[in-house]
């Protein structure tokens, strides 16, 4: 079980630079894993993400140089990496360090003035975990060069570095839902992104007496459709004409619940994108119910609805697997009775892209044995050695001070 060691991680990462670059860092930054409970599918469509940053933290460390080198290391990968910045260039084989780079692209395109830089990654937790680690070192990283540097700017021009950084220099879509929960989450609360807004706000998090885990199956994701299929202006459109304003509803808007109207709209497309689009429909509705449920102190309401969502995303959506479905199948074994599923609290989703690898599961504290016991299973039955982290919610990237 991973336990976040904090001060040991900080000393640790201070000698670590230091015996690489003979020098101390002059600046140590730590931003937070995270996870997406419901919601991450849908931003092509200007939709919401509930999102929690957590207490797997990601530690980078800085300090400059004399000329114009980029020096990167990442201790638990035992990798070093370098570039320069007068040639910036995207590297396939530089893996976690073009994170690194993108943001020193995101601030030098704007014409902030940086030099060279030594930078130390630690992270017990690796990119390829599915847990926000790679934005994370973003996010650490965006932060580290603006303390280094003194840079003057607000949020709005720190989340542009952050989008010219995954825009032009990765080629990669801009998940403002990543970039809020890494920068922005707050101790004891979710984060809620609103793509139409272009904003975020919290979501208390009362998780008395209940406990979450992520757990990472090891199931490699084969991926058996392209998610960008349904990624098309049209079909934005199309769903685009299905919202209604609700001014008493969150975001102002709900999709419209006549099924009538809503087979009509979407005549035009496949059977397949048909379903995959009620999916979206059914999402939506699946994430107003959680965050009321969390606002109101109702956790009945609140896992019916994540439990809800991973049956659209199992059914529907098509991005589970066998293997995240047995593990949930046996979480609902923990409240079999009908007087519990009255006061229902465990509840679970596959989280992420999809397809294997990460789920999230929460249950009462009282079950933690008997969950893991069921879980132990898991390695048996499918040959895959997981790894299962209790979480909760971190606060978003920040200068650690002596």
């Amino acid at each position: 079980m991973y336990r976040d060691k904090g001060g040991m991680h900080v000393k640790a990462i201070n000698d670590v630079h230091m015996a690489e670059y003979e020098k101390k860092p002059e600046v140590v930054v730590k931003a937070p894993g995270r996870f997406h409970l419901i919601g991450e599918h849908s931003w092509f469509f200007k939709d919401k993400t509930l999102s929690m940053a957590v207490n797997l933290p990601v530690y980078v460390a800085f300090s400059k140089r004399s000329d114009s080198t980029l020096k990167f290391y990442f201790k638990q990968l035992n990798e070093n990496k370098r570039a320069s910045i007068p040639s910036l260039k995207y590297k396939k084989e530089d893996k976690w360090a073009n994170a690194i780079k993108a943001m020193v692209y995101g601030y030098v395109s704007a014409g902030f003035e940086i030099s060279g830089m030594d930078i130390t990654v630690y992270s017990d937790i690796l990119p390829s975990s599915g847990f926000g680690v790679t934005t994370a070192i973003k996010a650490a990283t965006v932060v580290g060069i603006k303390e280094l540097y003194q840079i003057q700017c607000n949020e709005s021009q720190l989340l542009q570095v952050f989008e010219r950084g995954n825009r032009r220099f990765l080629g990669t879509n801009n998940y403002i839902a990543d970039n809020f929960s890494a920068l922005f989450s707050k101790k004891g609360n979710l984060i809620i992104t609103d793509y139409t807004r272009n904003s975020w706000d919290y979501v208390p998090y009362n998780f008395d007496d209940k406990k979450v885990f992520l757990i990472d199956t090891k199931v490699p994701a084969l991926r058996v459709w392209d998610e960008e299929v349904i990624f098309e202006p049209q079909n934005a459109l199309l769903l685009g004409d299905l919202r209604e304003n609700k001014p008493n509803v969150y975001g102002g808007w709900a999709y419209t619940n006549n099924i009538t109207d809503i087979n009509e709209q979407l005549n035009e497309v496949s059977e397949e994108e048909k379903r995959k689009l009620k999916s979206i429909i059914r999402e939506h509705n699946n994430l107003i119910e959680a965050r009321d449920g969390l606002e109101r102190n109702d956790f009945f309401k609140f896992a019916r609805a994540v439990n809800s969502s991973h049956n659209t995303m199992r059914d529907m959506y098509d991005v589970s697997c066998p293997e995240i479905d047995w593990i949930l199948k046996r979480v609902g074994e923990l409240e079999p009775n009908l007087e519990m599923i009255t006061n229902q609290v465990a509840c679970g989703r596959i989280t992420g892209k999809g397809f294997g690898r990460c789920l999230y599961v929460i249950i009462r504290e009282s079950d933690e044995d008997k969950f893991k016991k069921k879980l132990s299973e898991f390695e048996k039955i499918f040959g895959y050695h997981y790894e299962c982290y209790n979480v909760i919610p971190s606060e978003g990237a920040s200068i650690v001070r002596d």
